[in-house]
């Protein structure tokens, strides 16, 4: 029997990757540390200060952007943050999914928990009240330029605490004041800089980055248990993955990835070596030349396997590092020091280690679903499958009414391959593409958001990718003899087959597809094959 999760209390330096993901998935509770709302209290009586000396501090006394030379009084400070986030309300684009909102909002609460924003505990808890009673912003997706903050989506999150604007909340789209007085929860009334804080912030963009990130981990794997299932189907040379060569190069995510596929495939009685193949080779005697009938070498989609996942390995490893910063850090402007009683104007509203991040992660990740497409190019081509069937079809006898009838997996291949053109189409780098706007106050921009939102996307892609080569690896570990497969490999091809059955004729495959990317998403083939998240234990 299980107990109540455990609760994440922000302190505004502890998130991790996987306690975003926990929340953000696991629907984990939140709480607020007490040192937290001591620090944020604090910085609150600065500002405070400051407002009853009409000292002018941006966003807090004056407009903002290029009208930051223009300064209203104390008294209109509250009205300012609120016209402030509604002019912002026009995103565009599909509403964001409820893990990347419940993502974001905890990361934007754990950011002011830090202290230096000048909000008061009060606007932590609020926001730690729309996770508790999973009260959703609808955001757009659209419309940030990842500097300044990501202020257009996150103004849809303000807009709910004050009460406005939409919200998702028990499967249905309801006005955010009528959920908020369902769940008991009195709408927020902004103070000076609180509008500011909640939209200057870069949440949303980590959201995506530290999702992204996560799922990122679990395709790594499916990559490596995908190339030790063709090893096996092409009866390949378990010798490419010798620890020998990691020592000679030793990239840390290039030896964990040949790790694993070593020990994906321990035990095997189909994959063959390099001392098995000389065994197997005909003596030249007094020949100069003659044509072995095998290849002591396999291509690069084999062979190469852990060098293509392991630059996903490693990014997803310095990657994870960037966002967890950010996600652990003040990221609103300006910022207000209260032990040294000085407010620092910055910009630490710009996305662009996130952006890198992501970019980076893009193109990893693509070039991982690449590597699955020629895998998958190599099992279904009678030419290059060591024996196995065109397509892997069912083997049918001589005679058989149904021969010629079937193609197998050959739609497969061809979707997997549309699938893949489009990953790598949208690998494409977003945080080159700067825009100057806002009359060039902001006039290099970080586009952070497109690339975290891509890098989503491409994810998801590559994920399909993995579950398309799955689908047909088992097919093919079937064709060959699941008896004489890895225990491992046996075991993973042992779930598939609990939730895809064996095609011994032409069907409809999508539902397949959609299964397993659940297997790959969750780990489930992961904890099936007995291995171990490696980067959740950093």
């Amino acid at each position: 029997m299980t107990g109540k999760p455990t609760a994440v209390v922000l302190d505004g330096g502890n998130l991790t990757i996987d306690r975003i993901v926990a929340v953000a998935r696991g629907r984990h509770p939140v709480d607020l540390a007490p040192e937290a709302e001591k620090r944020m209290v604090a910085s609150v009586r600065f500002k405070d200060r400051l407002l009853d000396a009409g000292t002018p501090v941006y966003g807090v006394t004056t407009g903002f952007g290029d009208s930051a030379n223009r300064q209203v009084s104390a008294a209109k400070a509250a009205e300012l943050q609120r016209n402030l986030v509604r002019y912002h309300l026009n995103g565009t684009g599909p509403a964001a999914e409820p893990d990347v909102v419940r993502a974001t909002v905890l990361i934007r609460a754990n950011s002011l928990a830090r202290g230096p924003s000048a909000v008061r505990p009060e606007v932590v808890h609020a926001l730690l009240a729309l996770l508790r009673h999973d009260v959703l912003p609808v955001i757009p997706e659209r419309g940030s330029l990842g500097a300044s903050g990501d202020l257009v989506p996150l103004c849809y999150v303000a807009a709910a605490l004050i009460g406005e604007g939409e919200v998702r909340h028990r499967g249905a789209v309801r006005p955010a004041r009528e959920a908020l007085a369902e769940c008991g929860v009195e709408p927020l009334v902004l103070a000076a800089k609180e509008g500011l804080a909640l939209i200057n912030g870069t949440a949303f963009t980590a959201a995506f980055a530290a999702l992204a990130l996560h799922d990122a981990r679990e395709l790594a794997f499916a990559a490596e248990l995908a190339t030790a299932m063709a090893c096996d189907a092409l009866r390949g040379n378990a010798s490419h993955y010798h620890p020998y060569l990691d020592a000679a190069k030793p990239h840390p995510g290039q030896a964990a990835s040949a790790a694993v596929i070593r020990a994906l495939l321990r035990g095997s009685r189909l994959t063959t070596s390099y001392e098995d193949l000389l065994d197997r080779r005909e003596p030249l005697g007094e020949r100069h030349f003659a044509v072995q009938r095998h290849h002591i070498q396999d291509r690069y989609s084999l062979r190469c396997a852990p060098h293509v996942v392991g630059v996903l390995r490693d990014t997803v490893g310095w990657a994870t590092r960037w966002v967890e910063v950010e996600a652990n850090s003040s990221t609103d402007n300006p910022l207000f020091a209260a032990d040294e009683e000085r407010v620092h104007h910055g910009g630490n509203f710009y996305a662009g280690h996130v952006g890198q991040a992501a970019d980076s992660l893009k193109v990893a990740a693509a070039n991982v679903a690449d590597l699955l497409d020629r895998q998958l190019a190599l099992v279904v081509d009678e030419k290059f499958n060591a024996g196995l069937t065109p397509n892997l079809v069912a083997w049918q006898p001589d005679g058989d009414e149904r021969q010629g009838l079937h193609h197998g997996f050959k739609g497969m291949q061809i979707a997997c391959s549309s699938i893949t053109a489009e990953a790598l189409g949208g690998a494409a780098p977003a945080t080159v593409f700067s825009r100057s706007t806002e009359a060039h106050n902001q006039d290099k921009v970080s586009m952070a958001t497109t690339a975290a939102r891509g890098a989503r996307t491409v994810v998801g892609l590559c994920r399909e990718v993995a579950a398309i080569h799955l689908i047909a690896l088992a097919q093919a570990i079937d064709l060959r003899g699941a008896a004489s497969a890895a225990p491992a490999v046996r075991a993973a091809h042992a779930l598939l087959r609990e939730r895809v059955p064996f095609a011994d004729t032409d069907r409809r495959m999508d539902h397949d597809v959609r299964v397993v990317v659940e297997l790959v998403r969750g780990g489930d083939l992961r904890r099936a094959a007995g291995v171990a998240d490696q980067d959740a234990a950093r």
